[in-house]
């Protein structure tokens, strides 16, 4: 799913060419052209921690879950967001991927939900994922496999202190995370004359 968002986005001919960033206006650079927001992964951690448990993200982020969204879609989803905007460089980005995904199955396991960590993990458990384009490294998926099996994240994977904030998340009722969104209700238009009828002064 994330993978084909990026191919998507990368077919609109928005991705930068070779060269692109030197005809730019040097005193109005692209975000990702900047110095990187974050350069230290706890820090970049702790602000993508705060942003998963915005109100506005959480309780969608778990219905995603709920309804079989992998965690590595949505890891590829939010630090490439997070590098166009500016938030991190690629390196930093890569190395953010194993801890988030941690916090969301963390953020699932309070939730109790059964999560999908990869797009076909099921069919093929030797196939290799590809996260941002780099293959991920076997080890470190059978390692999100095995803690979303037993439900547990296994220590020092998240800083100490998340993991007590998340302990404090309200509960979301189980039957708000698979229900779908409510469709927006259709208002009658008003009814005019029609174009057919006789004008007023005709009508019998």
């Amino acid at each position: 799913m994330a993978e084909e968002a990026v191919r998507q986005y990368i077919a609109q001919g928005k991705r930068a060419l070779p060269g692109q960033s030197l005809t730019r206006d040097p005193d109005n650079p692209a975000p990702y052209e900047r110095a990187p927001e974050f350069t230290n992964v706890h820090k970049a951690i702790e602000y993508l921690f705060g942003n998963i448990i915005d109100e506005k993200s959480y309780v969608p982020l778990m219905q995603a879950l709920a309804n079989d969204t992998p965690i590595m879609d949505i890891v590829q989803l939010v630090l490439f967001e997070g590098f166009q905007n500016g938030k991190w460089n690629p390196d930093l980005m890569l190395m953010l991927a194993e801890p988030l995904a941690y916090i969301l199955l963390a953020l699932a396991e309070r939730a109790d939900i059964d999560v999908v960590i990869y797009d076909g993990e099921a069919a093929d458990a030797d196939e290799q994922e590809e996260i941002l384009g780099v293959k991920f490294d076997q080890q470190r998926l059978e390692g999100l496999k095995k803690a979303a099996q037993i439900g547990k994240v296994p220590a020092g994977v998240i800083p100490q202190k998340l993991l007590e904030q998340i302990e404090t998340l309200p509960e979301i009722p189980a039957e708000s995370l698979l229900a779908a969104p409510p469709a927006p209700e259709e208002q009658a238009l008003p009814q005019g004359p029609s174009l057919m009828a006789l004008p007023p002064a005709q009508q019998a």
